[in-house]
């Protein structure tokens, strides 16, 4: 059975890189794939870049095999991450190519060692990895915007009510900071720049992060433009509403932990705890078990 496991493991690798060869027809790295390996180059690690490079001449074909709907879902999350360590579309697919590649030669070996669950834990591994990457820094990123959102929204108002108007005070402001948010601005400042409309820009800003702080700061500046109210009164008002709620968010985590250290004491500490105790109390009192079983 477990040969016969190998067997058609090693069937789906085969089949894999002969798809991918048959993808290629041509082993010539095309020029914007060359560009984007040497600009992500000075962004990553050198262990990434290596990756980068052994697997950059199969991305043409990864990206064929995912098809036009996964690209540009990979590219949102991409863009939601704020494209860690250089990483582009290119990179995500040279990456899953080598990884998968990888993954799945090892559970191949782990399958003929007789390994059925590290096997498919290593083949899980190889699919999935850089997406467990790229959502790990989606949520560091959105962390560090929401961390950081609500006193940029107070130093803006500071700037609005000195007399300038808000979209020199926003680039004024947005100088002063470096970080996820500033980058997200000047993002949009740009798409200003280019010509499209504020409420425009800022709906892309709002679709770029998955955050309903962010979502509450475009939501609360389209309603007071429509609504002609001061933009001072209308920055203060979402920077305290986006402290409050934190302070809920925060006391749910902390109701959240307490039962949890509470199943973890009992489920863990308690009992060991007690086995110690007994174990001292018999070796203290120097009872011979054998005596008291009449043994």
């Amino acid at each position: 059975m477990e040969l016969l496991i190998a067997a058609l493991f090693g069937l789906a690798v085969y089949g894999v890189f002969h798809g991918i060869r048959l993808y290629r027809a041509d082993a010539k790295l095309p020029a914007d794939l060359a560009v984007a390996l040497e600009v992500g180059a000075s962004r990553t690690t050198a262990a990434g870049s290596a990756i980068d490079r052994l697997g950059m001449r199969y991305a043409p074909s990864v990206l064929r095999v995912m098809g036009p709907k996964r690209v540009d879902k990979v590219r949102r999350k991409l863009d939601m991450a704020g494209n860690p360590n250089g990483m582009t579309i290119d990179r995500y697919a040279a990456r899953v190519a080598v990884y998968a590649g990888l993954g799945s030669l090892t559970s191949l070996s782990m399958l003929m060692n007789g390994q059925v669950m590290l096997a498919i834990l290593f083949f899980v591994y190889g699919i999935f990895w850089t997406d467990v990457t790229i959502k790990s820094a989606m949520d560091r990123r959105k962390a560090d915007i929401e961390r950081t959102l609500p006193d940029f929204l107070d130093v803006l108002a500071v700037v609005v009510s000195a007399g300038l108007g808000f979209r020199q005070a926003l680039e004024r402001v947005a100088e002063k900071y470096a970080g996820p948010w500033a980058d997200e601005l000047r993002i949009t400042l740009r798409q200003m720049d280019m010509g499209v409309s504020r409420r425009d820009a800022f709906e892309q800003l709002r679709k770029r992060n998955e955050s309903e702080q962010v979502s509450m700061f475009v939501s609360a500046l389209q309603q007071g433009e429509e609504l002609g109210a001061p933009i001072v009164d209308t920055l203060i008002q979402i920077a305290n509403d986006m402290r409050r709620t934190d302070a809920q968010k925060a006391r749910q985590r902390a109701s959240k932990a307490v039962p949890k250290a509470t199943m973890i004491v009992t489920s863990f500490m308690l009992p060991g705890t007690m086995i110690l105790i007994g174990v001292g109390f018999y070796y203290a009192s120097g009872v011979d078990f054998n005596d008291l079983l009449g043994g």
